[in-house]
């Protein structure tokens, strides 16, 4: 179960580098609990480690030779970072991340919105989707701010982000409660706490800056709403959700365009 976090502050990274592996981190955490410098040591002890069981093999063969040739598995010299590096990180607090294919996340495909946090990976970039006081915000560095998700919101984005090739994994533990850090000289000196108030003004300066700048996607978003607006209704399928999944069938259009430059 998630800890108690009464005052409903969110924990908010925003990209730099290609760091975003620290901010997926720290956005499930809600604080900057790890900086590059950490999972950049972590990364060097799993390349020890697989280094050692490689040499056990023997290091004239092939697969030794190219192991060496090729470098780090587990952080890049942009620092993008692995799973093996995420998992191990999570692994220190006692929280697991597990494939959401995989057999034991059954509940969480079927029921996400019971859950705590998703972690999201496409190629080189990650985000977390995690929820704070019982709300769900999608805390994509590459985002001015955390975005608010509803529930039925929460298990659209989640398929369609699956739909569009990404990994997505659950959370499993308790998650750590950061309140005593916005009390302390924690280091965030790439993120912020924020209201929900104060989350979702920037993110709506920064998606009319974007609209500004480019006219064109404002115009592929109203389309898509407009090719959904007719979804068929179901029993107990309201309104009120299918002008959510036309927004979260937009909002999957505007992922997968090429935001992903960090």
């Amino acid at each position: 179960m998630e800890s108690s976090q009464s005052s409903g502050l969110l924990y908010h990274e925003v990209q730099e580098a290609r760091l975003c592996a620290v901010h997926c981190l720290n956005a499930v955490l809600q604080g900057p609990f790890f900086s590059e410098v950490e999972l950049g040591t972590i990364a060097k002890e799993l390349d020890d480690r697989e280094r050692e069981v490689m040499r056990a093999r023997g290091e004239q063969t092939t697969d030794y030779l190219r192991y060496i040739s090729e470098g780090s598995s587990n952080v890049a010299l942009d620092g993008n970072f692995s799973i093996q590096v995420v998992e191990k990180a999570l692994g220190a607090l006692d929280l697991k991340c597990v494939s959401l294919e995989a057999p034991e996340a059954e509940e969480a495909r079927a029921a996400p919105h019971n859950q705590n946090a998703f972690i999201c990976n496409l190629q080189e970039h990650w985000f977390a989707i995690r929820k704070v006081s019982n709300e769900w915000y999608n805390f994509n560095s590459l985002y001015a701010a955390p975005e608010h998700l509803s529930n039925f919101y929460l298990s659209a984005y989640l398929d369609s982000l699956k739909e569009n090739g990404w990994s997505i994994f659950v959370v499993v533990g308790e998650l750590p409660n950061a309140s005593l850090l916005r009390n302390s000289d924690s280091d965030s000196r790439f993120g912020r706490w924020l209201t929900p108030q104060q989350a979702s003004a920037l993110l709506e300066s920064a998606n009319e800056a974007e609209q500004r700048a480019d006219p064109s996607l404002e115009a592929a978003l109203a389309a898509s709403l407009a090719d959904y607006s007719g979804f068929p209704q179901s029993p107990g399928f309201s309104d009120q959700d299918s002008s959510e999944l036309a927004a979260a069938l937009a909002a999957s259009l505007a992922d997968v365009r090429p935001p992903l430059k960090e």
